[in-house]
């Protein structure tokens, strides 16, 4: 038998690829980690932490600017922009951005460039080629093509490059209503940016229930943010030194002229690396893989963005670690979605997991629910945070099938939630469980209580 090069490749740095790769090389295998662009992926060089980073800054900002109704003067405030910058690398540094040492140090053969397979066990990267035992393939996604006409002199930005600008634009227009979109246009308007947001759905994150899209226009509304659902962007002009948005909204052709346009439209998997010459099934919605995260390929594998579906960290990982359970031994461990959360960093933060009521409509699924206000728990009072709400769904034998929380800390608040979806607790065992009295956690036990006993 030909002697092969590595135990496992793994082509991607991000989320998926970095913690396959370190856990085949934890497990004694020899791997090489590939990366075309820069070493960690996106999370960590352009969306997830350098966003994140700059939104917690916004925020802190924003409370700020509220401490007046309690007393507390913030006449004087203002910010730095090259301070908030500094901070963004301080935080990307932290956090190890494009930085190959802790592959390097987990034994992992570091190989830069774009890989391409040529036959089933070979890649190429560069002019050099590597054979494998297995693969995994982690190459992420890209910004999907929505055919909107945009001018050749016009230039724009987009999720990657959107908090890397040098000077902050007067005004901007985003394209797209999900998280990114969501997230940018709070943490622009937060800086004193004009802003406007276009969704082509009837509702910001059309994916959630409506009463979400209901609470992100007020609370938009209260950040000076302007919303234009069911609004079709289909061309960017230039306009002088500024920009003209067209798009059509209510059957008419309107316009907007604003400095800056961002598109949040949506993702692609980044399919484009010869999978053809190793016999790969996929489409244009992504790599098709069985639930161990195993392509038609026995010996290659697929996990994160570029296996299509809802885009998140938190799903990349979970695949992730299956693939690499697989890849490592046998297992008989397979992805389960279960509890998986679904985040927008807006104050106060969106969390949801499982079904929507939609999506229980459009399955004929017999439910009962409730939504409640924050206003029923103690800490909406003493905080004075009054915009939000919670809502449960369970099916006919009192299991929690789907979760939407609106408040402070939401993505943390929820987990209780993920957990008890995960291992099948009924609402009784959840509301039974003690809870901080002054917490957000209340309003879990709270809306639990009275789903269970309605």
């Amino acid at each position: 038998m030909k002697r092969v090069d590595y135990d496992l490749i793994v082509i991607g740095s991000g989320d998926a690829g970095s913690e396959a790769a370190l856990m085949a090389a934890k497990a004694g295998k020899k791997v090489a980690l590939v990366e075309a662009d820069k070493w960690g992926g996106s999370c960590l060089n352009y969306t997830n932490v350098p966003q994140g980073a700059l939104f917690h800054a916004t925020q802190v900002m924003q409370k700020a600017i509220e401490g007046a109704k309690y007393g507390i003067s913030s006449t004087n405030l203002r910010y730095n922009y090259p301070s908030l910058n500094n901070w963004k690398k301080i935080a990307m540094r932290r956090a190890g951005a494009n930085s190959k040492k802790p592959y390097e140090e987990a034994g992992i053969v570091c190989l830069h460039g774009r890989a391409r397979f040529i036959s089933k066990k070979e890649i190429a990267v560069g002019d050099k080629t590597y054979s494998a035992k297995k693969f995994l393939i982690a190459t992420g996604a890209s910004i999907l093509d929505t055919g909107i006409k945009i001018s050749e002199d016009v230039s724009y930005l987009l999720p990657e490059n959107a908090c890397d600008v040098a000077r902050l634009p007067k005004s901007i227009f985003i394209v797209g209503g999900g998280s990114t979109g969501c997230e940018l246009a709070q943490y622009y308007a937060t800086l004193g940016v004009e802003t406007v947001i276009a969704e082509i759905a009837g509702r910001l994150l059309p994916r959630e229930d409506e009463e979400v899209g209901q609470v992100l226009d007020m609370l938009f509304n209260k950040n000076k943010i302007r919303v234009l659902t069911q609004s079709r962007v289909i061309a960017v002009e230039k306009d002088g030194n500024e920009k003209r948005v067209v798009f059509m909204r209510g059957g008419q052709e309107k316009s907007i002229k604003v400095s800056e346009v961002l598109f949040c439209t949506g993702s692609a998997p980044n399919v484009d690396l010869g999978l053809e010459n190793a016999g790969v099934k996929f489409d244009r919605n992504g790599i098709k893989t069985d639930n161990t995260m195993r392509t038609n390929i026995k010996h290659i594998y697929a996990a994160g963005d570029v296996v299509g579906g809802h885009s998140s960290t938190e799903k990349a990982l979970l695949e992730a670690r299956i693939a690499a359970t697989h890849i490592i031994q046998r297992s008989k461990s397979v992805v389960d979605y279960t509890g998986l959360i679904r985040i927008t960093n807006v104050h106060p933060e969106v969390a949801c997991i499982g079904k929507t009521e939609d999506d229980c409509i459009k399955n004929d699924k017999k439910i009962a629910k409730i939504t409640l206000p924050l206003n029923v728990v103690q800490k909406s009072n003493t905080t004075d945070c009054r915009i939000g709400f919670i809502k449960l769904i369970c099916d006919k034998n009192n299991k929690l099938i789907g979760a939407t929380l609106i408040a402070p800390h939401a993505s943390v608040v929820i987990q209780e939630l993920a957990l008890a979806m995960r291992y099948d607790m009924s609402l009784e065992e959840i509301c039974n469980t003690p809870h901080v009295a002054n917490g957000w956690g209340e309003i879990i036990r709270t809306a639990c209580e009275q789903l269970a006993y309605r």
